[in-house]
């Protein structure tokens, strides 16, 4: 299914006097608002394969319908999003989940649909039909040399297939850990682990980046071999200049920092991207902002602020994904509310008085400094992320566009009431 422009331009014109005066009145109280809203209109978001199908948890998962069976359909759905929301023009994929049959053909069918191929993600967390080595106690860990070589070659198979698709980067989450006490040799562990990605990191094209993501617990629930922010900055400095963190919003302990986190590795010139989520207990990969909005808006702060002490470009200098398992939703309407809430926490983290900031922190005025940033968030900025969506060519309320389009209705008819999404 494609949504044709004409749909979108009646909506726009059907909301364009409600969007004009909301507009108009956020515009009044900030001067910037006109490059705000380039800055907006600039920012893309990565949508991954496996998120356009239903996610599971370890106890089961529940099918819903009309889900992509295929790379092509897949590619489609992300295409959906795009001309709905104008800020997903990036897909990434998962290897062995999205095996292109024909690179040719595949890029042109993005190019189609406005899309440029994101990191490409490996996959070591799971056992495939044809492989004839297990990971079930590991894979860049393992004691096992075999195991070991078979997980960095299925990972510079992955570099070979984004090389193709024309893809800067390389995204490595481990499982690897153990259960119990005495199972493991951390140092030991810790030692095949960079010596496996070192293998990996010495294939990289000169161009690229690889991000090594983390993960404080699970699927294994004594030690994870990479398991916080600092093992991961450990690897990257040892790997060289083209290895950084990566830094999953659902991946940390209960009331972690995740700002500072954040503004640390960017600092140290380590921080590579982000998979965005949210999560109220552990890695429950809900919806983005569904939980906590204030701290999304923090991180996007800090972010801001320190970019642009770096003289980063705030579009391309980072990896910016969404990574969410939609257990109970429609997995492109969680990914329009997720896109949305994202653009929101950045049009606000814009809109900070960093002068002002910055004199409240030099004298410690920390009610100053609280009221600048909790004024910023309370603003309602929705008005100005909608301007920016439609003088991209999106809808102005895409969600609700969705569902008078009857999207997944469409889909279902297209692709059949039971499918299910390729790789999950």
């Amino acid at each position: 299914m494609q949504i044709e422009s004409y749909k979108i331009e009646e909506q726009n014109q059907q909301l364009a006097a409600s969007q004009q005066r909301k507009f108009d009145f956020v515009k009044e109280q900030f001067s910037n608002s006109e490059a705000i809203i380039q800055k907006l209109i600039n920012f893309q978001i990565a949508i991954p394969s496996w998120a356009l199908g239903t996610g599971g948890t370890r106890f089961g998962r529940f099918s819903g319908s009309g889900e992509p069976r295929s790379l092509e359909e897949k590619i489609e759905d992300v295409g959906l999003l795009h001309a709905l929301n104008k800020s997903s023009g990036a897909i990434s994929l998962h290897i062995p989940w999205d095996i292109p049959q024909n690179y040719q053909a595949i890029k042109a069918l993005a190019a189609q649909h406005g899309l440029r191929f994101d990191a490409v993600n490996s996959n070591t967390f799971q056992d495939q039909p044809d492989q004839k080595q297990s990971y079930k106690f590991g894979s860049l860990q393992n004691v096992d040399k075999a195991v070991r070589k078979q997980a960095i070659d299925h990972n510079i198979e992955v570099i070979k297939h984004g090389i193709e698709l024309g893809s800067e980067a390389l995204t490595v989450w481990l499982a690897d850990g153990s259960n119990f006490p005495g199972q493991l040799n951390f140092r030991k562990a810790f030692q095949n682990t960079l010596e496996s990605l070192q293998e990996i990191y010495a294939a990289l094209p000169e161009n690229w980046k690889v991000f090594v993501e983390y993960k404080a617990f699970e699927p294994n629930f004594y030690s994870t071999t990479v398991a916080d922010w600092g093992q991961s900055l450990l690897y990257a400095t040892k790997l060289g200049p083209k290895a950084y963190t990566l830094v999953d919003l659902g991946h940390h302990l209960p009331n972690a920092n995740i700002e500072q986190i954040v503004s640390l590795l960017l600092m140290e010139g380590k921080l590579g991207g982000f998979h965005f989520n949210d999560s109220k207990y552990a890695d429950d990969d809900l919806t983005t902002g569904s939980i906590r909005p204030y701290q999304l808006f923090l991180i996007f702060n800090e972010l801001v602020e320190g970019m642009d002490a770096m003289g980063m470009d705030h579009a391309t200098g980072l990896g910016w994904m969404i990574d969410a398992s939609h257990n109970v939703k429609d997995p492109l309407e969680d990914l329009l509310q997720s896109v949305e809430a994202i653009m929101i926490a950045y049009a606000q983290a814009l809109l900070v008085d960093r002068k002002a900031l910055n004199e409240a922190q030099a004298v410690s005025d920390v009610v100053r400094c609280q009221e600048i940033l909790q004024n910023v968030f309370r603003t309602d900025v929705r008005a100005l992320v909608a301007e920016a969506r439609m003088r991209a060519g999106g809808a102005a309320d895409p969600l609700a566009l969705y569902r008078s389009l009857k999207v997944r209705e469409n889909l279902i008819g297209e692709r059949g009431y039971k499918t299910v999404a390729t790789g999950l």
